[in-house]
């Protein structure tokens, strides 16, 4: 079964090597949304699947008649269907669309099955669709397999494209050198990388044995009635487990009303080995009448339970308890957070563990008994009499405890009512939504291990005081009322005394488990923090190897990690050094530990007894261990944490305000360990022990501070903020109004608002004095606390708006220090600002913690510059702030483009206002931006301050705005330019320059100095190469043609005769260049992304405006571009170097732009080819498009309705189109391709636009592309009205380059060439030319993506086109290129069937009983089925051989270039017009025998590919099978070459019996000239074939058929029997004369 399914991990997992069967998580996942899957985002980037199904082969059966079905989910899509054959071509294109969560998607299998019209499915294949780094498998063979049978091999392999493509992502088709390769099954299978082509079935045994504190799940109503009427009370929940593997269900029976249900069920999975699926969703349901819900959910990696090393092992799993979490506990009837409950997204609680295994079995097929416990369908066993709680683990006494040293930043929403915090374990701890009465068993001293003690449904258990009575749980804090920080925030005033919460609950003791993954975690934030991977991570793992711990694996790493440290060498650092992120990858993946033990900790912020906000901590993060290696990393230690809201509330503007900050501690470790629970609180704290009180419910107990100032330290923190850049657009105006707040323990500050900016420099200290933090002088300055800083936009009405968040740790001088270098003062550091999940902007500042001397005069002094007085305002001091220089900014105002209307007003009068630090320059005003939407002044200029470190250059932004009437500005749109270094003018090496003009002078030498017969390769070398004419002949050149990146370039033969220069056209170009690119792997795309947009001079700005979305997924970019804005822009030190100045034609109006063209608008010709589009999307119901070309560029809208072409998704349009244009007023080129409709609009399938102005006015002379030659006339005619030679002077002007100077004596002709093919050549290697040169636009055709407005970054397809641009002052343009597509050539296949042998035998004689055949011979050429031709019948062959000596004729339409057939042809009664196939030529021979009252029986096959197919045998005896099956070894023959061929043939797919065929292919004249008729009729008739006399029909001439019969049947008996009487004769004759002679001899007569 090909099993593809959509299974997605993190990204850091999915890269991984697997541990079991390979990488394979083919996840379809777009890149971009990796990351917020990974964090659970609920994301919907609604992916698309792709699936081609090319074709099937070696399907098994005679005579079939296969449909391919494709099914995604739940959706299916089926082929047409293919007549008699088993080897079918499909070549068609499914799209799936899904408008689901990532994680939802994943869990889809894509299914292939191919069934027949007579019978049912016959074999399937799944897959998982793959992680690959393209998303996609491309022409690979899928093994198909019979799931109903397990003992059979494949069934036939079924070659497909699938590719999974999400917003952004485009794929990337990989070229194969040639079909050949693609035919090589063995290697080309549909799987994953590491996963063996012979898989093996197993059976996955999962037992679930039973659960643990199920929450209630019905409302109480009914159950309050029960118990008033009846007096029974019912657990409210009637749980079972259901289990999902690849593709296939599995259910427990339900246990009703149990929140404990004891289920020891095993079900059984069969599935092939290693199963492309790797995960096992398994989820404990509620069975319920009206629907069922899931309670919890989990998911195991198979990759995590399994090895697959030398010493590696099968998935093996448990027993061991799963802990599950989802939603909050309390039951309501619409749950909003259902999803967490479905395994989507991070769970808010603890909901229910269970107790399962997993273990696997090969099977061994040979054996028949196997299929009779056929468990296809998952099974379902009662697995009596397993206890597996011994093997759990020993039940041991844990004890949490957790002290809240502060809690700040609490939203203000809930800061008026009191607040708690409480912390669960489990079900431990849990006080409003655990359980109703406890179920206890407690274990007995010396008791049976069975009786384990389940507390796990208790609340904290009040009632029960420690067994020495020391202390009781408390699982949460006093109640308190906040106290305000500012605006925005509150804090509890947690001052001299912290609450401390004590959780006693009761597990399994599997430590070791979680021991080992701290050790991992541990080496790899070593390996992080060190950068040098070379410890031995065997370290410690293992002390008892328990089933699936990763020792193994760990142990191997250990060996690999000492050999790779050895071999770090200076040269092979950076591989090494991605070996070792690897190895970091491999440990994060190992230290994820499969087999959970401690449920992990929640911390609830509770309001009002209503849950607000969570954080949620893994268990293995505070274990304690008395090996400092296995210890949590957060055990005992402050640690802070940012509350968050549950489920979907977490995002989306609402979650990106904190909940609450807070410093907790946490501590958790078995009981009798529990004298070291406060070994890391920060010293001074004391535990102080509280009598319990009457009247408090809950125990508080908290821990104070002894009130010695020693251990309380008062500093000052000083927040350097200096600026920030690339904000959120937070007003509609695409701008914000910035300022930032900043937090740190409970005070906070702000910095000034600074208005209608996204990149504010707000160079401001902000001063936080008496800062009180507890504890000893050697942590603070070590571990000093987090500070916050939040960047809100001011908004004159209502509370200012969220923008980021950023965090940032201080950096701390203690008072016995130094204020001095290396630490101080602390440099300025950029920041990542965050908002949600996406990042928004960044901040530089520098923050410093200094603790205040007991004379606070000895603070180091707040220096800031004396020239600016901004009231109590403090500037970041001297040290701190950058150094800065003087600077010059020149802008090149070029002119506006698309700017759409603001406030429904169209814009009239813009103007760009240009601002960096606090400086800038104007435009002029465009008068009338309908008129001419170009600036009338190009160049102006300021000066600014700018700093002397580039990486702290502030942005610079350019605002557009329009001016109206009564002199009121309108912002139109505006752009922040991040970085400036690109624009940063450099001097160039002198050297460099001087060169110039002798570089060119030189090429031209070498051109002229060599010998007379000396031409030009158009060898694509950077190199000018010469190579003598003889080796190339013209036709070899001009054939190929320089496509986009795979360098043309003359050389190999495409044809064995080189084809008469008239033969060729311009689409053999283009073939050769296809095959060029091939062999040498270049990929096609646009040219901009080659030529960096064209932006060499002229660069071209987005304008944005409007606020962007809170859901970023949903509002793009392109929704928000107002318009663009070209120009560009310069940055230097002032004063410029002398010998620019000084520069002959130096303009000082133009500062750094010297000779830029003059932006008048100018008419320009663009002509437009369209050459074929690929993989469009389907617009129809059938699956098919009927696509047509439109073009738009200003106001001229030119659509090709009347030129469709009929359901096709890969169209060959081949055509070209004139526009006259004006630049700069309609300068963006929209190519869009419709999808034709008889009734109602034609769709969209997609477009592509393209900036034709940057393309113009470019340096790389994109105008008209260089071909590879110059001719005058043919096919490959030059197409620029200017000629080479011309071109080359006007670069040479404009490069300021001396030339070019052709040889002595004027024009000179070398080997018959003009000086046009010498500069031609020089214009080839023009970037070579120093400072001047630049790589010139060859001779292209681009492939475009085609877009939809609809499916944004989805592609919808592939247009290959190019255009040509000439300005109408110019000579006019000869007459386009004729691209139109070529005719298929018409062709006539006459097949001679001459004889057959060693066919089998069907029949039985009704008399004789003896086996006879009626052979007939059926032939077709593929897709043309309906006019199959049959031989005559040679009736009753007794031997197998049949002779017919009969024609067929088979006219047909054919491609040479694309080795295709083409036929045209209605699909149904129904369809409007004819369809256009192309189909590969195949010839297909069948034999049959004839039946009269019954169907005929099939025979068997041969199918030969008239492109390459095996020589045929001269003789029957040669004749075997293997010259089918050795394709790869036998010389092949190409009809089209050989034109004649005769010889025997196998069928294929028969054991025995062979074919003699002659194939005389003939053009469509040739046929004319010499005609042929049918079967043995006139012209040329063929003789009647010798056929033995049996063969006439018994009843007819029963005497030769007796004799016959006699003769060849009896003969030899016969002999046997007159010899035999002969003998008899003899001997009675001996008898009888004997005595008569004897008597005779005895007397002597």
């Amino acid at each position: 079964m090909v099993e593809l399914s959509i299974l997605s991990y993190d990204k850091r997992q999915a890269a991984l090597p697997s541990s079991s069967g390979g990488s394979v998580t083919l996840s379809q996942l777009p890149s971009a949304s990796d990351a917020a899957l990974a964090r659970g985002r609920p994301t919907n980037p609604s992916p698309q699947v792709s699936v081609t199904i090319i074709e099937a082969r070696q399907l098994v059966g005679l005579n079939m008649d296969p449909v391919v079905c494709v099914e995604v989910g739940e959706e299916k899509k089926y082929t047409s269907m293919k007549e008699s054959t088993n080897c079918p071509y499909y070549n068609e294109y499914f799209v799936f669309d899904f408008h689901v969560p990532p994680d939802v998607m994943f869990d889809k299998i894509i299914k292939l099955s191919v069934s027949e019209r007579s019978r049912v499915v016959l074999f399937t294949s799944d897959c998982l669709v793959p992680w690959l780094p393209e998303h996609q498998f491309y022409h690979k063979w899928a093994i198909l397999s019979d799931p109903e049978d397990l003992t059979a091999g494949l069934k036939g392999y079924l070659k497909c494209d699938i590719a999974v493509v999400g917003k952004g992502d485009n794929i990337k088709t990989p070229h194969k050198a040639n079909e050949t390769d693609e035919d090589d099954i063995e290697g080309n299978l549909l799987l994953p990388d590491g996963v063996p082509p012979e898989r093996q079935w197993a059976r996955f045994y999962i037992k679930i044995y039973r659960a643990e504190g199920l929450p209630r799940m019905n409302t109480s109503i009914m159950a309050n009635v029960k118990k008033a009427l009846i007096g029974e009370n019912k657990d409210l929940v009637d749980p079972y487990v259901q289990v999902v593997f690849a593709g296939q269900k599995g259910k427990t029976s339900v246990q009703k009303s149990s929140y404990e249900p004891l289920w020891n069920e095993q079900i059984i999975f069969t599935e092939m080995f290693p199963p492309l699926c790797k995960r096992i969703k398994v989820q404990i349901r509620d069975s319920d009448k009206v629907n069922d819900v899931a309670i919890g959910t989990h998911f195991i990696d198979l990759r995590k339970i399994s090895n697959e090393g030398d010493k590696g092992y099968l998935p093996t799993f448990g027993p061991a308890w799963v802990n599950m979490y989802g939603s909050t506990r309390n039951y309501t009837l619409m749950d909003e957070h259902q999803e967490l409950n479905e395994g989507l997204g991070e769970g808010v609680s603890f909901r229910a563990r269970l107790l399962m295994s997993l273990a696997v079995e090969i099977l061994d097929t040979s054996n028949p008994e196997i299929n009779k416990i056929k468990l296809l369908l998952p099974d379902k066993r009662k697995s009596h009499g397993i206890s597996p709680d011994n093997c759990t683990g020993k039940m041991e006494e844990f004890f949490l405890f957790g002290a809240f040293l502060e809690a700040t930043m609490i939203d203000r929403k809930i800061g008026d009512k009191p607040i708690n915090f409480e912390v669960t374990i489990g079900n431990y701890g849990n006080q409003i939504d655990g359980m109703a009465k406890p179920v206890l068993r407690r274990k007995k001293e010396g008791g049976d291990g069975d009786e384990e003690e389940s507390e796990l449904l208790q609340n904290s258990s009040e009632d029960e005081g420690g067994e020495d009575g020391e202390m009781v749980s408390v699982s949460s804090s006093q109640p308190m009322k906040p106290l305000v920080t500012d605006r925005n925030y509150f804090h509890l005033p947690y001052f001299e005394k912290k609450p401390c919460i004590y959780i006693k609950s009761w597990w399994q003791d599997q430590r070791r488990r979680l021991y080992n993954a701290n050790i991992m975690d541990k080496i790899a934030d070593k390996l992080v923090s060190a950068g040098r991977g070379g410890r031995q991570p065997g370290h410690g793992v293992g002390h008892e190897a328990l089933p699936g711990s990763p020792s193994i694996s760990a142990e191997n790493m250990g060996q690999q990690a000492t050999t790779l440290r050895s071999q770090v060498k200076k040269n092979t650092m950076k591989d090494k050094l991605k070996l070792v992120q690897n190895f970091l990858q491999k440990l994060r993946f190992l230290a994820d530990e499969p087999q959970h033990t401690i449920p992990d900790i929640f911390i609830w912020m509770i309001s009002n007894n209503k849950r607000i906000a969570y954080a949620r901590v893994p268990s293995k993060d505070i274990l304690y261990s008395i090996v400092d290696e296995e210890m949590g990393k957060d055990c005992a230690k402050v640690k802070t944490v940012f509350l968050k809201l549950p489920g979907k509330r977490g995002f989306g503007p609402a979650g990106w305000t904190v909940q609450a900050k807070m410093e907790i501690y946490l501590w958790l470790g078995l009981n009798k360990q529990r004298k070291d629970f406060l070994s890391g609180l920060p010293c001074g704290f004391e535990e102080k022990k509280i009598a319990r009180g009457q009247n408090l419910p809950l125990v508080y107990q908290p821990v104070s501070l002894p009130l010695s100032i020693a251990e309380k330290q008062v500093f000052q923190l000083r927040a350097h903020m200096y600026q920030a850049r690339s904000l959120f657009a937070a007003d509609s105006s695409g701008l914000s109004d910035p300022f930032a707040r900043v937090f740190f323990t409970s005070q906070s500050q702000c910095t000034e608002v600074l208005n209608e900016t996204l990149c504010p420099t707000w160079d401001q200290l902000l001063v936080f004095d008496n800062v009180e933090l507890y504890g000893e002088a050697h942590e603070m300055r070590d571990d000093p606390p987090i500070i916050v800083i939040e960047i809100y936009d001011q908004d004159t009405v209502g509370k200012a708006d969220f923008m980021g968040r950023t965090f940032a740790k201080p950096v701390v001088k203690m008072s016995d220090e130094q204020y001095c270098p290396p630490r101080f003062p602390p440099q300025l550091e950029y920041y990542q600002i965050y908002r949600g999940n996406s990042t928004a902007g960044d901040l530089l500042a520098a923050f410093e913690l200094l603790q205040v001397p007991t004379t606070p005069s000895d603070l180091p002094p707040m220096d800031g510059p004396t020239d600016m007085d901004r009231g109590p305002i403090l500037p970041v001091p001297l040290g701190i702030r950058p150094v800065l220089s003087k600077y010059r900014v020149e802008i090149l105002f070029w002119g506006l483009r698309d700017l759409k209307r603001v406030n429904l007003a169209q814009v009239d009068r813009p103007r760009v206002d240009i601002e960096c630090a606090g400086k800038g320059v104007q435009s002029a005003l465009i008068q009338n931006y309908k008129k001419n939407p170009n600036f009338s002044t190009l160049v102006k200029w300021f000066e600014v301050d700018l700093p002397e470190n580039e990486l702290l250059h502030p942005p610079l932004n350019i605002r557009v705005v329009d001016c109206r009437a009564f002199g009121r500005y309108t912002l139109v749109g505006s752009h922040a330019v991040s970085s400036l270094r690109k624009f940063i003018y450099r001097p160039p090496d002198k050297k460099a320059t001087q060169t110039g003009g002798l570089c060119l002078l030189m090429c031209f030498t070498r051109l002229l100095c060599t010998s007379r017969d000396i031409l030009f390769s158009s060898d694509p070398s950077p190199s000018l190469s010469l190579l003598p004419s003889s080796l190339q002949s013209e036709e070899e050149k001009e054939k190929k043609k320089k496509k986009k990146k795979g360098g043309g370039g003359g050389g190999e033969e495409v044809e064995e005769e080189e084809p008469d220069e008239s033969m060729l056209d311009w689409w053999s170009k283009y073939f050769a260049s296809i095959e060029t690119m091939k062999e040498v792997g270049a990929e096609q795309g646009e040219l901009e992304a080659e030529f960096d947009n064209f932006e060499d001079w002229l660069h071209t700005f987005n304008l944005l405006r409007g606020k962007i979305g809170d859901n970023d997924d949903n509002a793009t970019e392109e929704e928000r571009i107002v318009g663009r804005f070209k120009g560009s822009m310069c940055v230097y030190k002032v004063p410029l170097p002398d010998d620019i100045t000084k520069e002959a034609g130096y303009d000082p109006n133009f500062g750094m732009f010297q000779g830029i063209p003059s932006n008048d608008p100018i008419n320009v010709l663009v002509r437009v080819y369209i050459v074929r589009a690929t993989d469009l999307h389907p617009a129809d119901i059938n699956g098919k498009a009927d696509p047509y070309i439109a073009i738009k560029l200003g106001k001229t809208d030119i659509k090709d309705k009347e030129n469709y072409i009929s359901k096709q998704l890969n169209p060959v349009f081949g055509k070209s189109f004139d526009i006259e244009a004006t630049f700069p007023m309609e300068s963006m080129l929209t190519v869009a391709v419709y999808d034709w409709d008889l009734v109602g609009t034609d769709d969209l399938i997609g477009e592509t636009k393209i900036d034709l102005e940057n393309r113009y006015y470019s340096k790389h002379r994109a105008t008209c592309g260089v071909s590879q030659t110059y001719s005058i006339h043919g096919y490959n005619v030059w197409r620029d009205p200017m000629k080479p030679s011309q071109i080359l002077s006007k670069l040479c002007k404009e490069g300021k380059v001396d030339g070019p100077h052709f040889g002595p004596g004027g024009r000179v002709k070398v080997a018959n060439r003009t000086d046009e093919h010498l500069a031609l050549s020089v214009l080839r290697h023009w970037e070579d030319i120093p400072r001047a040169g630049c790589k010139l636009v060859p001779e292209h055709v681009e492939t475009r993506p085609l877009l939809n407005p609809d499916k944004p970054g989805i592609e919808q397809g592939r247009l290959e086109m190019w255009v040509d641009m000439f300005p109408m002052d110019m000579p006019a343009p000869g007459p386009a290129t004729d691209i139109s597509p070529r005719k298929p050539k018409k062709y006539e296949l006459r097949v001679i069937v001459w004889n057959t042998d060693e066919v089998i035998l069907e029949d039985d004689d009704y008399f004789t009983g003896e086996k006879s055949s009626d052979i007939f011979v059926r032939g077709w050429l593929k897709g043309q089925q309906e006019d199959k031709q049959d031989t005559d019948v040679h009736y009753h062959s007794l031997t197998g051989e049949g002779n017919f000596n009969w024609r067929y004729i088979f006219p047909f339409d054919y491609l040479m270039a694309e080795e295709k057939i083409v036929i045209s042809k209605k699909e149904s009664m129904f369809s409007w017009d004819e369809t256009e196939y192309k189909i590969p030529a195949r010839l297909t021979l069948q034999v049959w025998d004839a039946d009269h009252f019954s169907a005929d029986d099939f025979l068997g096959a041969i199918e030969l590919d008239l492109n390459r197919f095996p020589r045929g045998a001269k003789t029957s005896k040669q004749c075997s099978l293997e010259m089918v099956t050795n394709e790869a070894e036998l010389p092949m023959v190409s009809i089209f070459k050989q034109k004649r061929v005769k010889g025997w043939w196998p069928r294929a797919l028969s054991v025995q019996g062979k074919v003699e065929a002659e194939l005389h292919l003939l053009t469509a004249e040739e046929a004319e000239k010499s005609p042929a008729g049918l079967a043995r009729n006139e012209p040329d008739p063929l003789e009647k074939p010798n056929r033995p006399d049996t063969s006439f029909i018994w009843f007819l001439n029963p005497l030769k058929s007796i004799k016959y019969l006699i003769c060849t049947r009896y003969k030899w008996l016969i002999i046997k029997i007159v010899l035999a009487l002969l003998l008899l004769i003899m001997v009675a004759l001996f008898l009888y004369s004997m005595p008569g002679y004897m008597v005779k001899k005895l007397l002597g007569a």
